[in-house]
C-alpha cells in the first residue's frame, strides 16, 4: 500500500512540474512572438505611412504650381489638365485635381470624383490653409482611396483654392499583402479599412468592443483572455486567421488609424507542449529507473559502481577531446585572421603594381597642367602689365581648369590607393569604369593603345565596393595592354550589358590566352621571370574581388585576342535591408 502511494505521489509531482513547465515555456514563447509580431506591425505600419506620404507630399509641391493659377481660357485649362494627368500617370494617383474655393473642380486628370469637392472634410481642413486628408470610398469605382488636400495660397495669403491627390489604397497593399500574420489598420470609426487580408476588411469594432463584427453584422466567435502582458484572442474569423492569436495593436497618428496584428499563438503552444511533455518524460523515465534500481540495488551494485567508472572515464575522455577541439577551433581562427590580412595586403599590393606600371604617364598628366599654368600665370602676367583684364581673365579660368583637372587625377589616384575596406553597396558602373579608363588613360595613350569605351547615358547600378570594381577594372585594362606589348595594332573595347544578367566585357586583339585553367592562379604569368611588369598576382586579386561581390569573372579567347567577362548582381533596396 505504502508503494502505491508513493507512486501516485510521484505521478501527481511529475503531473505539477510539467505544468508549470508548459506555463514557462509558452509565456517566453508568447514573449518572442510578441517581439516578432510587434516588429511586422511597425514594418507594415511604416510601408503604410511612408507610401501615402509620397502622394502628401505630392499635393503639398503641386499646390502652388504656376500652371494651375490662371484657369479661365481653354488653352491654359488644357495645359493644366496635360499637367495633372501627366503627375497622376507617373505616381499611379487615381486623380489629380484643382478646385477653387468654392470647391467647384476646375481641371483634373480623370475626373473621377465628381465636379465639387465642398463639404468634403479634406477640402474643408485645406480651406482652413493647412494640410487636409481623409479616406473613404469612391462612389463611381468602388474602390478605396485616401484624399490629401493642400491649400493655395494667393500672394496676399488668402486660400485661392486647393491641389487634391486621391490615392488608391488597394495599389499601395500590394507591397506587404499575403504576408504571415494578419495586420490590419482601423479608422476613428472602427472600420477596418486596410488590411494584408481582404476577408477582414469593412468590418466594424462598436465603441468598448475589442473583437470585430462583419458588415452583414452577424455575431461570430470571439473571447479575450489576458496571460500577463499578453492580449489573447479566441477566434472564429475565417479558414485564414488564427482560431487562437495574440493581439498587438499601434497607434498611428500620422494617418488617423490604429494598426493592429493577430499572430497565431498555435507554434507557441505546440512548443510548450513539447517542453511539457518532454520533462514529463524524462521524470517518467527517471522514476521508473530510480523505482528499478532500488528494488535491485543489492544485485546491481557492483554494475552501478563499474557503470559510475566507465562515466567518469567517458567524461575524462570527452574533456579531453572538448580541449583539443577548442584548441583546434583557436588555432583556426588565428589561420583565417592571418589569411584575411594577407588578402588585404595582396590586394593593395596588386593596386600599388598597377600604381607603379602607370605612374610615368601619371607623372606626365601631372608635369603638363603645372607647365601650362605656369605659362598662363606669366601670360596673365603680361597682360595685366598692359591694361588687358579680360585677356588675363581668359588665362585665369584656364588656369582654374588645369587645377580642377589635377585635382580631379590626384582624387582618383588617392581614392584608388588608400588601403581601406570599404561596405559594399550601391555602386554607379558607368562611374566606376570612367575611373578606371582615366586611371589608365595616361599609361594608353604613351603606348598608343586606342580605348572603345561608349558609356550608357544612364547609371546602372550593381553590388558592389566602389575601390574595389576600379581596381579590378584597371588590372584587366593594364593587362590587355600588356598583352598587346609586342604588337603595332593596340585597341581595347569595354561594354556593358546590362539585360537580364549584368555583365562587363573586355576585349583586345592581342594574342590571346594560353591556358584558361591556370589564368586565375596566383603568381600565374606569361610575362618573363623577373620583369618589373607584375607577379601574376592582378588576375587573382580580381576573382577574388569578384567573388567577394557575390560576382564571378572568366576569361576566353574571341577570335582574334582575349576576352573577360566580369559578371556582378544588379543593386537591390532589399538587398540592403
Amino acid at each position: 500500500m505504502q508503494r502505491v502511494w508513493l507512486i501516485l505521489g510521484f505521478l501527481c509531482v511529475v503531473g505539477l512540474l510539467s505544468a508549470g513547465v508548459w506555463s514557462y515555456g509558452y509565456r517566453q514563447a508568447l514573449s518572442q512572438l510578441s517581439e516578432k509580431a510587434e516588429a511586422d506591425l511597425e514594418l507594415a505600419a511604416d510601408r503604410l505611412s511612408t507610401q501615402l506620404q509620397v502622394y502628401q507630399e505630392l499635393a503639398v509641391l503641386m499646390s502652388g504650381h504656376p500652371e494651375l493659377r490662371n484657369l479661365n481660357n481653354p488653352v491654359d485649362l488644357a495645359v493644366a489638365r496635360a499637367l495633372l494627368l501627366e503627375v497622376a500617370d507617373k505616381t499611379a494617383a487615381v486623380d489629380v485635381l484643382y478646385a477653387d474655393a468654392s470647391g467647384r473642380v476646375l481641371a483634373a486628370a480623370h475626373d473621377v470624383v465628381g465636379g465639387n469637392f465642398s463639404g468634403q472634410p479634406a477640402f474643408e481642413r485645406a480651406m482652413q490653409g493647412a494640410l487636409g486628408s481623409s479616406h473613404g470610398v469612391l462612389p463611381k469605382m468602388g474602390s478605396r482611396i485616401f484624399t490629401y488636400a493642400a491649400p493655395d495660397f494667393a500672394p496676399n495669403g488668402k486660400v485661392l483654392g486647393a491641389l487634391i491627390v486621391i490615392a488608391d489604397v488597394e495599389g499601395i497593399e500590394q507591397t506587404w499583402r499575403g504576408s504571415t500574420e494578419a495586420v490590419y489598420f482601423v479608422d476613428r470609426t472602427g472600420l477596418v479599412f486596410i488590411s494584408n487580408r481582404s476577408e477582414l476588411l469593412f468590418w466594424q469594432r462598436t465603441e468598448g468592443q475589442l473583437g470585430l463584427i462583419p458588415p452583414s453584422g452577424e455575431r461570430v466567435v470571439f473571447s479575450e483572455t489576458r496571460l500577463g502582458s499578453f492580449e489573447l484572442w479566441q477566434l472564429g474569423w475565417g479558414p485564414y486567421l488564427p482560431q487562437r492569436a495574440l493581439h498587438l495593436s499601434r497607434d498611428l497618428p500620422v494617418i488617423g488609424m490604429t494598426g493592429e496584428v493577430v499572430m497565431d499563438v498555435a507554434p507557441a503552444r505546440r512548443l510548450a507542449g513539447l517542453q511539457a511533455a518532454t520533462v514529463a518524460a524524462i521524470c517518467l523515465a527517471f522514476g521508473a529507473l530510480l523505482f528499478l534500481a532500488t528494488e535491485r540495488r543489492r544485485t546491481l551494485a557492483e554494475a552501478n559502481s563499474e557503470l559510475e567508472i566507465r562515466v567518469a572515464e567517458r567524461t575524462h575522455a570527452l574533456t579531453a577531446v572538448n580541449t583539443a577541439l577548442r584548441r583546434e577551433v583557436h588555432e583556426r581562427q588565428e589561420a583565417e585572421a592571418a589569411l584575411k590580412h594577407a588578402q588585404e595586403e595582396l590586394i593593395q599590393a596588386g593596386k600599388l603594381s598597377a600604381l607603379g606600371q602607370m605612374s610615368a604617364g601619371i607623372s606626365h598628366e601631372l608635369n603638363q597642367p603645372l607647365m601650362a599654368i605656369r605659362q598662363f600665370a606669366d601670360n596673365g602676367a603680361a597682360f595685366l602689365s598692359r591694361g588687358r583684364a579680360e585677356k588675363a581673365g581668359e588665362n585665369l579660368t584656364r588656369i582654374s581648369d588645369m587645377a580642377a583637372r589635377m585635382a580631379r587625377i590626384i582624387k582618383n589616384l588617392r581614392a584608388f590607393a588608400r588601403n581601406e575596406s570599404e561596405p559594399m553597396g550601391k555602386v554607379d558602373l558607368v562611374q566606376v569604369i570612367d575611373t578606371a579608363v582615366e586611371l589608365t588613360e595616361a599609361r594608353l595613350r604613351a603606348e598608343s593603345v586606342t580605348m572603345e569605351w561608349h558609356p550608357p547615358e544612364t547609371p546602372v547600378y550593381a553590388w558592389g565596393g566602389e575601390v574595389r570594381l576600379v581596381q579590378v577594372f584597371v588590372n584587366l585594362i593594364n593587362n590587355a595592354a600588356d598583352a598587346m606589348s609586342q604588337q603595332d595594332d593596340r585597341l581595347i573595347r569595354i561594354a556593358i550589358n546590362n539585360g537580364k544578367k549584368l555583365t562587363v566585357t573586355v576585349r583586345d586583339i592581342g594574342p590571346g590566352i594560353e591556358n584558361t585553367e591556370k589564368l586565375f592562379e596566383p603568381f600565374y604569368t606569361t610575362k618573363a621571370v623577373g620583369s618589373s611588369e607584375g607577379m601574376g598576382l592582378g588576375l587573382s586579386i580580381s576573382y577574388g574581388l569578384v567573388q567577394s561581390f557575390g560576382g564571378n569573372i572568366r576569361g576566353s579567347n574571341a577570335g582574334t585576342g582575349a576576352m573577360f567577362t566580369v559578371e556582378l548582381e544588379y543593386y537591390r533596396e532589399d538587398k540592403v535591408a
